[in-house]
């Protein structure tokens, strides 16, 4: 079972145990702290927002067209910007470190 570094809003780090074969997004939602991912995967709602560490951005695909339209219409997209919804868990991923991007 993979985990995750999970660095809340408010700044603090938490070790989180994943499920591999589900989206990011999953794990995240579950958490007192997480994300509201409002259209449930869908990528139609940008509530799953989160920053990947540098790190690990060459180690998850790019994000595809709707993706990326998405992110930059946010206020708070950044560099490292994702929408947790698509990114498929993994063993490889594990130790992944994402922050939970602010609320819109």
């Amino acid at each position: 079972m993979p985990t995750l570094k999970v660095i809340d809003r408010d700044g603090v780090e938490h070790d989180v145990p994943a499920r591999a074969g589900v989206k990011l997004m999953e794990t995240l939602r579950e958490l007192e702290y997480g994300i509201s991912a409002i259209c449930g995967g869908m990528c139609s709602c940008a509530t799953c927002h989160v920053y990947i560490d540098p790190a690990w951005s060459a180690k998850i695909p790019a994000p595809m067209s709707d993706e990326r339209e998405l992110i930059e219409e946010l206020a708070h997209h950044k560099e490292g910007s994702r929408l947790s919804c698509q990114i498929d868990m993994t063993d490889a991923l594990d130790g992944l470190r994402v922050t939970i991007a602010p609320d819109e």
